[in-house]
């Protein structure tokens, strides 16, 4: 569990060296999450919690069968990040494209499945990711 303060980010990054380490994850993979969890993270506290607090923010990683499955889960207002992302891919100049949304679909690609819930009080995300 961690705190939604943009100051956690560090305490996630070791957790994640850990894990990744523990599980042998190979780097590219291990960069890969990082970006995504940092997406998910910063997001909850500039967008969900509109700043730092104190509201917990549950992090579960497991590696099974050549990939990492994920479960990110926070407090913030109900918001399903995945519901309204384009499919079609992002034009490449920011004049074209409206800016904000991007690490959203980074997080999008990265991941080979994902979904959405809001239970118990709780936005969950689950993300499977390759690892190996």
């Amino acid at each position: 569990m961690f705190y939604a303060r943009l100051s956690e980010l560090g305490l996630i990054s070791r957790f994640l060296e850990g894990f990744c380490d523990e599980a042998g994850i190979e780097r590219t993979h291990r960069l890969r999450l990082n970006v995504v969890l940092e997406e998910l993270f910063v997001n909850t506290v500039r967008h969900g919690h509109r700043g730092d607090c104190d509201a917990p923010v549950w992090l579960h990683i497991g590696a099974v069968d050549g990939s990492m499955r994920v479960t990110y889960e926070d407090t913030a207002p109900p918001f399903n990040p995945y519901a309204r992302l384009p499919t079609a891919p992002p034009d490449t100049t920011l004049e074209m494209r409206k800016i904000g949304g991007l690490g959203l679909l980074l997080t999008k690609e990265l991941a080979s499945q994902r979904d959405y819930a809001y239970v118990f009080g709780r936005n969950r995300i689950r993300l499977a990711m390759k690892a190996r």
